[in-house]
């Protein structure tokens, strides 16, 4: 993978453990040399994860809507930042540069990047990998209720598994890196 786009909150959320996974995460991009792809802010996760892949040396492609360059949450030292118009063509490219996806701990802007890419890979119109860094178990509720959701016949079993999450980030990066596509398509039984 050369690029990975990762989905995180625009706050630091209430617990350290989700700054560290932030900061570990982008100075395992860095070391990895993946870029990261991400929303191009300096608030929060954002600019935690953009701050750690810079300070190592590593590469920063930030994607921001007009309207929130306007509000000054955008990170200005970013080596390669995108103006786009909104938040569909910001969705659009992230996921057009990216070779795979990550999601920190975040709020309603994280699920949905994360689920509507996710969408898009059970649909089969693309197969990159999908990760939840599930920092301090931030995720863990959202697991169980992936699971829930299978049992009920509403995702398939091929499809959930798209979805890898892990705790630690070094592993979750190679599961990503060794990941194979389901074959099967959402409607064919």
């Amino acid at each position: 993978m050369k690029r990975i786009a990762v989905y995180c909150g625009s706050n630091q959320g209430a617990r350290p453990e989700y700054a560290a996974a932030a900061q570990a995460l982008g100075t395992l991009l860095a070391r990895e040399k993946i870029e990261l792809v991400y929303g191009g802010g300096m608030v929060g996760l954002m600019g935690i994860v953009a701050d750690a892949v810079l300070k190592h040396g590593g590469h920063v492609i930030g994607v921001i809507p007009e309207k929130l360059v306007i509000k000054e949450v955008v990170h200005e030292k970013l080596p390669d930042l995108r103006v786009v118009k909104n938040m569909h063509e910001r969705k659009a490219l992230m996921a057009e540069l990216a070779d795979g996806f990550i999601a920190l701990p975040g709020g309603y802007g994280t699920f949905e990047e994360f689920f509507e890419v996710l969408a898009w890979s059970q649909l089969g119109w693309h197969q990159k990998p999908f990760g939840l860094f599930n920092a301090g178990g931030f995720y863990r509720g959202l697991l169980e209720f992936l699971d829930h959701t299978t049992r009920e016949g509403f995702i398939r079993a091929q499809h959930r598994e798209l979805v890898m999450a892990e705790s630690d980030v070094e592993k979750l990066l190679r599961r990503m890196q060794a990941h194979r596509p389901p074959t099967e398509v959402k409607w064919v039984k």
